[in-house]
């Protein structure tokens, strides 16, 4: 299937008054040593849209992600410039809680990652270390209602005492999304999701993501340019640590208005 037939039918276009950015990254720039990866990045994050981030190997789309919830702060000589704000918030500002700006940004890896704990406890984790649960009935109703979410509740509900790592690497993803989302998050962020997973799970994952978008706030890493398509609203084109374009995702595959986007999704380049 094709890019362009991938593409659904195009949103209806919104009215400025409707339209809220959940995230606003001004300026960003990102050096790991001397080494600069991202250049002056303005982009703006709709809220309870799907935004995916696209480019080559390289690009700078993973590093802008990790930017999003402060993960490069973990990376050794990274540094991070600009402005980044999530609800009107600077989330690079001194004195901020970064665990706390975790909890409300929801992250899931490339390779399913589930702790070494039974499937009931790799949800219940998060919502215990952050007090979210006043007593066990309450946690029971956030670890179903999470995995319900994920849809994986009726698959696990009888052997929720099991390993996580035992279950197959489609139910593992979806348990990690169903963990991330157990504390509340309001906005969930992906890093290739799908790219260890086999074409069935790939789609139950996408269809996921469609599902989740009514509640949450969700940005997308992604090499899979027909992933892209299927699953965004928006999308945003990265080369060589430069925001190129973002725009519609129907506007970006079948008209986009840079000639460097063109080359890339007609498989010119990446």
């Amino acid at each position: 299937m094709s890019v362009a037939e991938a593409i659904k039918s195009e949103t209806p276009a919104e009215k400025p008054e409707q339209i809220k950015h959940k995230i606003t990254g001004k300026d960003v720039c990102v050096f790991y040593g001397d080494k600069q990866a991202l250049f002056d990045v303005n982009l703006d994050i709709r809220e309870k849209q799907v935004t995916s981030l696209i480019g080559p190997s390289g690009c700078g789309k993973s590093t802008f992600l990790r930017c999003i919830n402060r993960m490069n702060d973990v990376i050794d000589g990274c540094r991070v410039e600009g402005e980044i704000k999530v609800d009107g918030t600077d989330i690079y500002r001194s004195g901020l809680d970064v665990v706390e700006l975790r909890a409300g940004i929801g992250m899931v890896f490339q390779k399913p990652n589930p702790f070494p704990k039974s499937i009931y406890d790799n949800i219940a984790y998060g919502p215990r270390i952050h007090g979210q649960a006043s007593d066990s009935a309450e946690l029971d109703e956030i670890v179903e209602t999470s995995l319900r979410r994920a849809g994986l509740w009726e698959e696990v509900k009888d052997r929720l005492d099991n390993p996580g790592t035992g279950l197959s690497g489609g139910q593992q993803q979806r348990l990690c999304i169903a963990r991330a989302i157990a504390v509340n998050p309001e906005v969930i962020l992906m890093d290739e999701p799908c790219s260890a997973l086999d074409p069935i799970a790939t789609a139950r994952i996408e269809e996921l993501i469609d599902e989740l978008r009514e509640k949450f706030t969700i940005v997308i890493v992604t090499h899979s340019m027909q992933q892209a398509a299927r699953v965004s609203q928006r999308t945003a084109f990265f080369h060589m640590g430069v925001l190129v374009e973002e725009g519609a995702t129907s506007d970006i595959f079948t008209k986009p208005g840079d000639e460097r986007t063109l080359d890339y999704i007609t498989g010119r380049f990446g």
